[in-house]
């Protein structure tokens, strides 16, 4: 098959960006070493929370808050796409401090997040209650943050695995690729013996991006971010919205499984699970929800996030070349899926017609 653009790595970046070139009319090639969604996107919670993750005025702050505002029509687009239905619901997110001291930083940061677009409001101990009954008592201040999001990201990368499939992408499982030979108006891709080439490529495997050699180029190095999470089936909709407090979350999908995380450790592609660590995840949570405490997680797994040393996604052109880069989105990738896959298929459509100078490679 020949192809107008090859897409390295199928987690719901890579996934998203090509289902997007798909629908501009391009014939595209998505690879992966190994399934449609595997690795990332099949561990993440879901969150799509600005409000949890912004404290400074960035690029990609921005970028964050415009991939929320997108998610509503990329969710109904998929749906109606792939022909199914993705557990997406917009509940907000009630974050919590505990202590006393810590008050005055956390309403600062709320001011600092109004002016950025990410709107929140005090919630009194009544509110609390009505909002998340489940939740501690005993809290120091409340917020609430309207436009926070869930989203089930297997849902998503089901639909997107259709949806890619109806719109005629051919899609290759455990197809690692080697190296990718990049010049100004073409692309190889080279896995063993095997060659494919494209006018345009993008590198999107997440933690495992700058292990692929670029030929001649040095790209933005990506490291994986290991969290642990667990989970319990509780009674569906016994949560409602996100409940944050520090480093601890919890999400309830549609079903009522409800998703406690996480940890952040550097610890390379270590697969091995610590029980430790998801011991402590138990003991916080329990701290948020009390009935926790007297109840064994059901589930518990292990992902890995993909940074950069930047902090930033290198999301853009590399240099001259046809190649395109869109990894290091870390915590974020679910929620900067729509704006990564939106900006990607219209550099890339735009540059393939015009003959456009090169964008630059955010590192």
């Amino acid at each position: 098959m020949a192809t107008d653009a090859i897409v390295v790595g199928a987690g719901i970046i890579g996934g998203s960006i090509a289902w997007r070139l798909s629908q501009l009319g391009l014939r595209v090639c998505l690879v992966d070493a190994g399934r449609v969604g595997g690795e990332a996107s099949w561990a993440g919670a879901g969150m799509l929370a600005p409000g949890g993750e912004i404290e400074e005025r960035t690029p990609w702050a921005d970028f964050a808050v415009e991939s929320l505002r997108l998610y509503p029509r990329f969710i109904e687009e998929l749906e109606a796409e792939s022909g199914l239905s993705i557990d997406y619901q917009r509940l907000g997110a009630v974050e919590v401090v505990v202590s006393p001291e810590a008050t005055i930083q956390f309403e600062a940061r709320a001011r600092l997040q109004a002016e950025l677009g990410i709107p929140s409001f005090p919630l009194g101990a009544r509110q609390m209650a009505e909002r998340v009954p489940l939740a501690r008592k005993e809290v120091a201040a409340v917020r609430f943050y309207p436009e926070d999001a869930i989203v089930d990201p297997r849902d998503v990368m089901h639909a997107l695995h259709a949806a890619c499939l109806r719109r005629g992408v051919e899609i290759r499982e455990g197809w690692r690729v080697d190296s990718i030979r990049p010049e100004p108006s073409s692309v190889e891709v080279i896995s063993g013996n095997s060659v494919l080439r494209s006018t345009a490529a993008v590198l999107a495997a997440g933690a495992w991006s700058s292990q692929i050699a670029a030929e001649g180029f040095s790209l933005p190095v990506s490291f994986p971010v290991r969290g642990h999470l667990i989970g319990f089936y509780l009674e569906p909709g016994s949560l409602g919205p996100i409940l944050r407090s520090g480093h601890t979350y919890m999400v309830q999908r549609a079903n009522g499984f409800t998703i406690a995380g996480s940890t952040q450790e550097r610890v390379g592609f270590n697969r091995t699970p610590d029980p430790a660590l998801f011991a402590a995840i138990h003991q916080r949570a329990a701290e948020l929800i009390p009935l926790l405490a007297g109840r064994a997680p059901d589930e518990s797994w292990i992902g890995f996030r993909p940074a950069l040393e930047s902090g930033s996604p290198a999301i853009g052109r590399l240099e001259d070349t046809a190649l395109w880069l869109a990894y290091g989105h870390f915590r974020n990738g679910i929620l900067l899926a729509p704006a990564t896959a939106g900006r990607m298929a219209g550099e890339i459509t735009t540059n393939s017609r015009t003959g456009s100078p090169a964008l630059p490679c955010t590192k």
